[in-house]
């Protein structure tokens, strides 16, 4: 037990920069070289160094776990190569996994941290591919998460899917059909990139022909539209509903292209105060936007 701690301790000096960044060694072989040189603990060493966690919050008995778990992370990201993001990042990410699995290891359970870890470092891997696969998120719910990734192992081939091997896929995964569908496509699919990717300036990229300003955007149409409703329709149908004095003062005050009269120059025109004419266009404009809100 002392020769497995004593060589577990020296490797981790070597290795404490490694966790947080396995490129740090200066390749990821020679990472995984030093990674599969730490000991492996026995049963007895791991629910000791848990204990010591658990109970003195004992950081190098954390350290001294999680150094020895390393292979497993390192094995683990290596399923997940197929995604076309690098080999260093996903064991990153796994390491964060394990680091949280350490701290909610439970050594009374009678489980091994080997199988408690593998949930933890899946979890963080999943999360990274999920969010750096493609520019555009492909999986935010739970079903569209587990068809992303178990739909690529079970298409025949990478064959587009006919009806009956969706509905196979379906009832096998417990989703909806119309799920694996989507799914599908979205896999399929692929990122174009808006400018063009050499130095041709006669490339016809899409940035040549998509609006710079956007005015065909759905949200800024609809809102031009209800701008030209409340200018038109809208707004005649709210004057309508005052009474002549409120017209003319809100007519006056804010449908003038000259900037409009004063509120003393109204007060002169209806024989009454500036602060009346002031009361009268708050009553009359609050009463508009009742009417143009309905």
């Amino acid at each position: 037990m002392k020769q497995a701690n004593s060589s577990l301790t020296v490797s981790s000096n070597a290795l404490a920069l490694a966790i947080a960044n396995p490129g740090s060694l200066g390749t990821i072989d020679a990472y995984i070289s030093a990674v599969n040189r730490l000991p492996v603990l026995t049963a007895e060493q791991e629910t000791s160094l848990g204990r010591r966690l658990r109970d003195n919050d004992d950081l190098g008995a954390a350290r001294e776990l999680v150094l020895s778990h390393l292979r497993l992370v390192v094995s683990v990201a290596r399923q997940y190569l197929g995604y076309g993001l690098p080999h260093a990042d996903l064991i990153q990410e796994g390491n964060v996994g394990l680091m949280k699995a350490v701290k909610r290891f439970d050594p009374e359970r009678g489980v091994r941290l080997v199988s408690f870890a593998v949930h933890w470092i899946k979890a963080e891997i999943h999360e990274y591919i999920v969010k750096n696969w493609r520019l555009v998120k492909v999986a935010t719910t739970k079903a569209q998460r587990k068809l992303f990734f178990n739909l690529r192992s079970m298409r025949p081939d990478g064959k587009t899917l006919d009806s009956q091997k969706v509905d196979e896929i379906a009832r096998e995964l417990n989703v909806r059909r119309e799920d694996v569908s989507e799914m599908e496509v979205r896999m399929s699919g692929r990122e174009l990139s808006l400018e063009s990717q050499d130095d041709d300036e006669d490339t016809y990229a899409p940035i040549a022909y998509l609006s710079d300003e956007g005015r065909q955007e759905p949200t800024r149409v609809l809102e031009r539209k209800a701008r030209e409703q409340l200018q038109g329709d809208g707004l005649n149908d709210a004057l309508d509903k005052l009474d002549a004095r409120s017209r003319r003062i809100i007519q006056a005050r804010w449908l003038q292209d000259d900037g409009g009269s004063t509120l003393h120059e109204l007060a002169d025109e209806f024989g009454v105060s500036a602060e009346r004419i002031r009361q009268i266009e708050s009553a009359a404009l609050k009463k508009m936007r009742g009417t143009l809100a309905a």
